[in-house]
């Protein structure tokens, strides 16, 4: 059984028409599943953008830095919100968990066949059912049985491009799941695989390895990509200088915090401003 507390607003669903509310609303604070059933969007993320059309099935994992979304005025599209605690006690199966989010990590957009659409309107109906049943008394449990089944749908429909990724056992998933969490945690101000391994229990090399075998990157690339996201939410904000955010971000100096800035975005942090103040 579920060991957290389970709260109304641990899954909530919505339909961007019906109930005057968007996805971009809840960024960071939930998964957000949406289901575009007309109209067109588009978003930005990790620096690179994403069109949203009808039949597209679109993912936004906690941690993602989504921006600039953009929706058509005929935009039709339910979507799914579920909260980190939720879905980790909801989990059916740790390695194809593991694939999954890393597919879903670079593939954030994915086009519905019709056999496949039908499949996740089903979900998302016995969803709304359930959750308007609030007087049940297993309601928990039966929303937790929905997640799981609706997690191996959508597994069922990724399933050929996630098993292009390399096979990794059910301990090296679990290894591979507490180094995201890890990383979602601490890579703003630790950029060393040593810190992650130490915390882990692992040597360094074994980590890598796992990493790489779990998700075709090293373990730096998964590192380095939190740690931009934050370098670059904190360059947008204008009031903070570079020194500053150096300290913030625990670079020995604002030389370094300088050099890693150039390296993970191609210019350096006042070329990147100097750029966001173009845009305006």
């Amino acid at each position: 059984m579920e060991s957290h507390n389970f709260h109304e607003g641990d899954i909530l669903l919505f339909n961007t028409r019906t109930d005057k509310t968007a996805p971009a609303d809840y960024v960071g604070r939930y998964h957000i599943h949406i289901l575009c059933h007309k109209g067109q969007a588009r978003f930005c993320m990790a620096e690179k953008t994403f069109r949203i059309e009808a039949d597209d099935f679109v993912i936004w994992q906690i941690g993602s830095d989504i921006d600039e979304v953009v929706c058509s005025d005929d935009f039709d599209a339910d979507f799914l919100l579920v909260s980190r605690n939720f879905l980790i006690e909801n989990n059916p199966e740790t390695v194809w968990a593991t694939k999954g989010y890393v597919y879903i990590k670079h593939n954030p957009v994915f086009h519905l066949n019709e056999q496949d659409k039908a499949l996740c309107d089903a979900d998302f109906f016995r969803f709304r059912e359930q959750l308007a049943g609030k007087d049940h008394l297993f309601r928990k449990e039966i929303l937790g049985r929905q997640m799981q089944i609706f997690l191996f749908d959508l597994w069922n429909i990724y399933a050929q491009e996630i098993n292009k990724l390399q096979q990794v056992s059910s301990i090296q998933a679990n290894l591979f799941n507490r180094f995201m969490d890890l990383v979602r945690q601490y890579a703003a101000g630790n950029r060393e695989v040593t810190f992650y391994s130490e915390k882990l229990c692992v040597c360094p090399k074994y980590l890598s390895e796992v990493v790489r075998k779990g998700s075709g990157k090293p373990a730096s690339y998964w590192i380095n990509g939190y740690a931009t996201q934050e370098i670059v939410a904190l360059l947008k904000k204008p009031d903070l200088t570079l020194s500053e955010i150096s300290e913030r971000l625990n670079f020995y100096n604002q030389s370094h915090f300088s050099r890693f800035v150039k390296k993970v975005l191609g210019v350096s942090p006042s070329e990147y401003r100097n750029e966001l103040e173009k845009k305006k």
